[in-house]
């Protein structure tokens, strides 16, 4: 079956420096509620988050004037400890458009940084 992958590194610090200059308000634009409370507030792991926010928009590939809120990505974590991803409002539209069956998402994070890679399975053809 056709796919795409995105990937991104995070470095920890800017998330964190990002937490402190911004606080709430910048939380609440980037991340939601369930992802905040499965973090705890551990800039390393909400860095893992973000990072797999921006390889799924590496995936959905929106347009230049097509904007997709980063909160209507939402890295679900089980209680067994893996993370799926659901996709609500423009995100999960642009989803479907795309023709995207299913992803499948990894983080890690590590010291100073932390990974995300997504893939996503099409099932138009579209590569």
């Amino acid at each position: 079956m056709p796919s795409r992958v995105g990937i991104d590194l995070v470095a920890v610090a800017g998330i964190a420096e990002a937490v402190r200059e911004h606080g709430d308000r910048y939380l609440a634009r980037l991340f939601t509620e369930r992802e905040l409370a499965d973090c705890g507030g551990a800039p390393e792991r909400l860095a893992a988050r973000y990072a797999a926010k921006e390889a799924v928009l590496k995936v959905l590939r929106p347009g230049p004037d097509d904007s997709v809120p980063w909160n209507e990505i939402e890295v679900v974590r089980d209680p067994a400890g893996w993370v799926d991803l659901a996709l609500t409002g423009r995100a999960a539209e642009l989803a479907a458009v795309t023709g995207i069956g299913g992803f499948a998402v990894s983080l890690t994070h590590e010291g100073e940084y932390a990974s995300a890679v997504v893939i996503a399975e099409l099932r138009t053809g579209d590569e």
